[in-house]
């Protein structure tokens, strides 16, 4: 009898580590298909940059469906800077300035836009200089 309970609690164990594997894939794929979405409009919107949210679906795919993260790398467009990004973790320098350009102006637009809210312009200015921060360490190619 008490073989049984510890049977039972090992499955149990299991079962909820797999209902946990299984959500966090869900949300990853989730993050990637919204992600995809935000950089498909960015395309024609020139103040949502791109390429950063490509970068992030290709890596929640990488954690959560080897075959959408190949079918991401197949892209047409974006596949090819996607491979180069995977391989060597650099971008191009006018890409690179494209993005620090349109990182500056979108924020800019929220934080005047923010007019008379301090902290919440204050908590955009701190975001933005992290962001340029990162963007700055990325190598150029």
């Amino acid at each position: 009898m008490i073989r049984h309970s510890s049977e039972c609690l090992f499955f149990s164990f299991f079962l909820r580590k797999l209902a946990v594997q299984q959500m966090k894939r869900f949300f990853l794929i989730a993050i990637a298909f919204l992600s995809i979405i935000l950089g498909v409009i960015g395309i024609f919107l020139p103040l949502l940059p791109t390429t950063p949210f490509f970068i992030l679906a290709l890596a929640c795919f990488a954690r959560s469906s080897t075959h959408l993260h190949q079918k991401l790398l197949n892209a047409p467009y974006i596949g090819p800077l996607l491979v180069d990004w995977e391989t060597h973790k650099k971008i191009e320098k006018q890409r690179k300035i494209k993005i620090i350009l349109i990182v500056i102006c979108s924020f800019t637009v929220s934080i005047l836009l923010l007019q008379n809210r301090v902290y919440l312009q204050l908590l955009l200015l701190f975001i933005m200089s992290l962001l340029l921060f990162y963007i700055h360490r990325i190598d150029e190619k």
